[in-house]
């Protein structure tokens, strides 16, 4: 559960210098924004999780419907991984696994080697359950980035709900500044979650970035999300636009006495993408050094299996699960209930 608590005041060795910024209050310790304990909000989205990935789990669960386990059966489980978009490495990672846990367990049924198949699953994403860290510094600044139709912008939407629903205070930058569209629609976001925004018409990205760091300082929010200008990794310059950005909110955060800025990096990807949202990591992840990422539209998708890959070739945390369109349709990732309901 996202919580604040209240900090003491440093001691005097820890006092700014008199060529230091001007001093602001103390922020408050790091809380993290994770599942908390089951509640029936949690179930219920992990019913439409379990539907969203009905697709992939059916294609799956399919080559558990024999009588007995043989070589088929576990040629026939490659295959089937290999169409939800698990890639090769993870494929042939958990049949491997798969096989030393039934030999070990003596499993004799199909339904057997399917549950150890989910703990093999489970163990496998374990690297990317991590729950996102508000603080210790004020603000917390993140960087959204993705392509166009990955769900970005919506994503913010549900984030800054998520955020402002347990209490931070969070501004918002519209640093896509040569889209209206974009800007508009990170507009209706703030208003619905009542929450400030910066934005200017025609403006340089990245000196909105930069005013939107300062002014997050300046009014003592805990969060600033900036929304980038989506694109995809093989436009190279604006790839290099995007790296632009960064070393100018890194610049705003030293202005504003802040020693990580940005502290979080994350990416939007759309879960239908399959193999190429794993491209998409990698590239994303080479030029900015990704730090979470947000799966996004897993409702209906038959490839739900890319997460495997991800976890077995780019390990980048997975902060938040996206199904569906309403504001609190964007629930932590946990490893398990994943694997559960990939398998189901």
């Amino acid at each position: 559960m996202f919580s604040f608590f209240k900090k003491k005041s440093p001691p005097p060795s820890a006092a700014p210098s008199a060529t230091a910024l001007a001093p602001v209050p103390q922020a408050a310790p790091p809380a993290t924004v994770d599942s908390g304990p089951s509640t029936p909000q949690r179930q219920s989205w992990l019913g439409k999780l379990k539907a969203g990935l009905g697709k992939t789990a059916a294609g799956i669960a399919s080559v558990f419907g024999g009588s007995r386990i043989d070589e088929a059966l576990f040629e026939d489980l490659e295959s089937a991984l290999l169409m939800a978009d698990a890639g090769v490495s993870a494929t042939t990672h958990l049949i491997t696994e798969l096989r030393r846990l039934a030999k070990d367990s003596k499993a004799e049924t199909p339904e057997q080697l399917k549950a150890l198949l989910v703990d093999a699953l489970a163990r496998l994403l374990e690297p990317l359950e991590r729950s996102l860290v508000i603080g210790p510094e004020q603000p917390t600044v993140m960087m959204v980035a993705g392509v166009n139709g990955a769900g970005k912008t919506t994503s913010i939407g549900k984030l800054t709900h998520r955020l402002a629903d347990q209490g931070a205070s969070v501004l918002l930058a519209a640093a896509d500044t040569f889209r209206a569209a974009a800007r508009e629609q990170l507009t209706v976001w703030a208003e619905r979650n009542t929450v400030e925004i910066v934005s200017q018409e025609g403006g340089d990205p990245a000196a909105v970035s930069y005013d939107a760091v300062c002014a997050g300082r300046a009014r003592k929010k805990d969060v600033v999300l900036i929304d980038t200008a989506g694109r995809l990794p093989t436009q190279m310059h604006l790839m290099e636009e995007l790296k632009k950005m960064q070393r100018v909110v890194a610049k705003a955060g030293v202005a504003s006495g802040l020693e990580h800025c940005p502290r979080e990096v994350l990416l939007v990807i759309d879960g239908n993408t399959g193999q190429n949202a794993l491209a998409q990591v990698r590239a994303f992840d080479d030029a900015l050094g990704l730090t979470g990422l947000i799966i996004t539209k897993l409702d209906g998708t038959a490839k739900g299996g890319v997460l495997a890959a991800i976890a077995r070739e780019r390990p980048v945390p997975v902060y938040f699960i996206g199904v569906g369109e309403k504001l609190e349709e964007l629930e932590t990732f946990n490893a398990r209930e994943f694997a559960q309901a990939l398998l189901q």
